[in-house]
Order: C-alpha cells, then sequence, then structure tokens
C-alpha cells in the first residue's frame, strides 16, 4: 500500500491529509476536517481534475484569455494546450462567449474571458 501526503485545496482550512493508495484507488485518509476534503483527496488520487485557463490567439495580433467551463482531466492538459495553440480568433467576441465548443471530446467548452472589440 502507498501513502501520499496531498494539501486540500477546498477551503481555507488547507488540511495537510495522509492518503492510503492501493491499486490507483483512495482506500483510506486521515486528517481531513470534512467531507469536501475526503471527496478531494479521494479524486485528486482517482482521477484529478484541473480548472484550465490559457490565452488563444487574436489575428493581426494579440491573445485572449480563455477558460474552460468546467475541469478537465489533469492528463489531458498537454492536449489541451495544443488543440488551443491552433485557434486563432476574430474581433468582436464578448465575455463568456464560446470560442471552442466541447475541448477534445470532454463536454466543457472554451470561453472568452474578456472582450475583444
Amino acid at each position: 500500500m502507498e501513502v501520499k501526503e496531498l494539501t486540500c485545496v477546498i477551503c481555507p482550512l488547507g488540511c495537510r491529509a495522509k492518503v492510503y493508495v492501493e491499486g490507483g484507488r483512495a482506500v483510506g485518509w486521515e486528517h481531513l476536517e470534512c467531507k469536501a476534503g475526503e471527496e478531494y483527496v479521494k479524486r485528486e488520487v482517482e482521477r484529478p481534475l484541473r480548472d484550465f485557463f490559457t490565452v488563444v490567439r487574436v489575428k493581426g495580433g494579440g491573445v485572449l484569455p480563455v477558460r474552460s467551463t468546467g475541469p478537465i482531466p489533469k492528463e489531458r492538459l498537454k492536449e489541451a494546450v495544443k488543440e488551443l495553440a491552433a485557434v486563432e480568433v476574430e474581433g468582436p467576441v464578448r465575455m463568456g462567449e464560446v470560442v471552442v465548443k466541447n475541448l477534445l471530446g470532454l463536454g466543457v467548452d472554451v470561453v472568452a474571458t474578456w472582450e475583444l472589440e
């Protein structure tokens, strides 16, 4: 059995958890103060997800900040970056407007987080 130490980022307590891992699954944990922390360390061990923020190119120069509408699997982040490296937008783009629909077939979109005239 493997033991991992993780810091929970769900709430301001920042619990330093000791997580017992067997066969890629979290089978036990210590030093967590809440149920949300238990869910976090379990997900972090078994299928880590990350919110995704980056920029896309603007035709004629510059960049537009964007983000995913939901977290994506950590192991797919590089693929997501490569896909968005090929994207180029042209104004006007409204904040919240979808720039890429269904990123990598994950069921999340990429939206603008800034206005582009």
